[in-house]
């Protein structure tokens, strides 16, 4: 019964079709066809540039270029547009949370992300009990 109920909380989920904004751990664990990301695989992405810049310095160091080449094709139409308001709110949240250790591209896409009304989808734990999070163990 347990597992029936898990498949179609799964399936309500996927044809719900929500909107996400990945961060970089979260696009990698897709790339890489992690099955914790696979009920997402249908969601629209929503990244910034630093994310993308972020998932290719990965996989060009974890696969190779060819398979960051490819990353980088799957995901660069999933850029959005940040602005200078977006990016000062970011460094004054990465720095009231000085502690947690954020970098750059994940403040800046958790504040993205927040501004367009969009959950952030990650499995990093600095994020776990933030509000607007969807967290990924």
């Amino acid at each position: 019964m347990g597992k029936e109920k898990q498949i179609e909380i799964e399936e309500s989920r996927e044809e719900k079709e929500e909107s996400y904004f990945f961060d970089s751990t979260a696009l990698v664990n897709l790339f890489e066809g992690n099955t914790g990301y696979l009920m997402y695989s249908k969601s629209p992405i929503s990244i910034t540039l630093f994310n993308l810049a972020e998932v290719y310095w990965v996989i060009l160091n974890k696969i190779g270029e060819e398979k960051a080449e490819e990353a980088y094709r799957l995901f660069e139409n999933a850029v959005v547009k940040t602005n200078g308001e977006i990016i000062k709110e970011a460094m004054k949240f990465r720095k009231a949370h000085k502690n947690k250790g954020f970098s750059y591209a994940d403040a800046i896409g958790y504040i993205c992300a927040k501004k367009n009304n969009i959950k952030f989808l990650t499995s990093d734990s600095q994020f776990e009990d933030l509000e607007n999070v969807e967290f990924v163990k």
